[in-house]
């Protein structure tokens, strides 16, 4: 018989959260691993006051480069004003950026470029009160003002930043006609029709925005495909692969960066071709920039 208890054998310090936290993988966490179990991790906090960082990660332990950018994002903002997210701060407080994650948001969190997720049941949204400082789009503000929470109308998804706040670190390089970056659910499907320059959304961060600009053209059913092409300035078409993800997102960003109507989608890549890029983004991103909450590290 096994005993499963708590060893010292093996910790990781993991640097994808919003404080310095250490993960204790104990013999049976480890044969869970194995079997493919997931299991929650035993977390320890920073014991003083400070910001916890919300983002969404996939239980496996993978990283979903969209929802990571969330970090990234927030980590290179905060470094940019000499601040880091493990600073003791004047109060604890939570935050929630990029992605569409609105639901895990818990009473008074801070909400910067969140959206609201459509596959959700309202009954998830526990909180009355946020302290809202931008949205992804108009839609999700609008869920917020029925719950009667005040939303000013700062908008924009926080991966169009990219290119202001990492400037001159990527460069465009046309190297192919079109790319194709599947979401997360969709990855299989793309895998499976044997179509060239898959960019795979579990790559980094930074492999992803480097192979997107190699394209002249991105055919993508990840939001933040889509996202970070037309950051750049290149065109881009949404693909539909599959039903598992809500139409809200997608509109929410289209209408958040400066356009107005439905986002219009491709069921082919030759249907995408034809169809082309969609209307050129309208987005001040200083307004939003100036809407992140660097007061919560005071």
């Amino acid at each position: 018989m096994l005993l499963f208890k708590l060893t010292f054998l093996e910790y990781l310090t993991v640097k994808n959260i919003s404080a310095p936290a250490i993960y204790f993988m104990s013999i049976k966490e480890r044969i869970l691993k194995k079997l493919n179990i997931q299991q929650p991790v035993k977390e320890f906090r920073l014991p003083f006051n400070h910001v916890d960082f919300f983002y969404w990660k996939p239980r496996d332990g993978s990283l979903n480069f969209g929802d990571h950018l969330s970090y990234v994002i927030v980590s290179k903002i905060l470094a940019d004003n000499n601040l880091l997210l493990e600073e003791e701060t004047t109060n604890n407080s939570r935050l929630i950026a990029l992605g569409s994650v609105l639901h895990f948001a818990n009473e008074a969190d801070t909400i910067w470029g969140t959206g609201f997720n459509g596959k959700i049941s309202l009954d998830e949204h526990t909180y009355q009160n946020l302290d809202v400082r931008a949205v992804r789009g108009p839609l999700t503000r609008d869920f917020l003002l029925r719950r009667n929470i005040s939303v000013p109308e700062v908008y924009g998804d926080p991966a169009l930043l990219i290119p202001h706040i990492f400037t001159g670190k990527f460069q465009k390089s046309t190297k192919r006609k079109y790319s194709i970056v599947p979401n997360l659910h969709d990855l299989s499907i793309a895998r499976t029709r044997n179509w060239e320059n898959i960019i795979s959304p579990l790559n980094s961060w930074n492999k992803c925005i480097t192979e997107i600009l190699e394209a002249e053209f991105i055919i993508a059913s990840s939001l933040h495909g889509l996202i970070l092409a037309e950051a750049f300035g290149i065109p881009a078409r949404y693909i539909r692969l599959s039903e598992e993800e809500n139409m809200f997102k997608y509109n929410d960003y289209y209408q958040g960066s400066g356009r107005s109507g439905e986002m219009e989608y491709a069921r082919s890549i030759e249907e995408a071709l034809e169809m082309g890029g969609m209307q050129p983004i309208n987005f001040d991103h200083k307004k939003l920039l100036e809407a992140f909450p660097l007061d919560l590290w005071k």
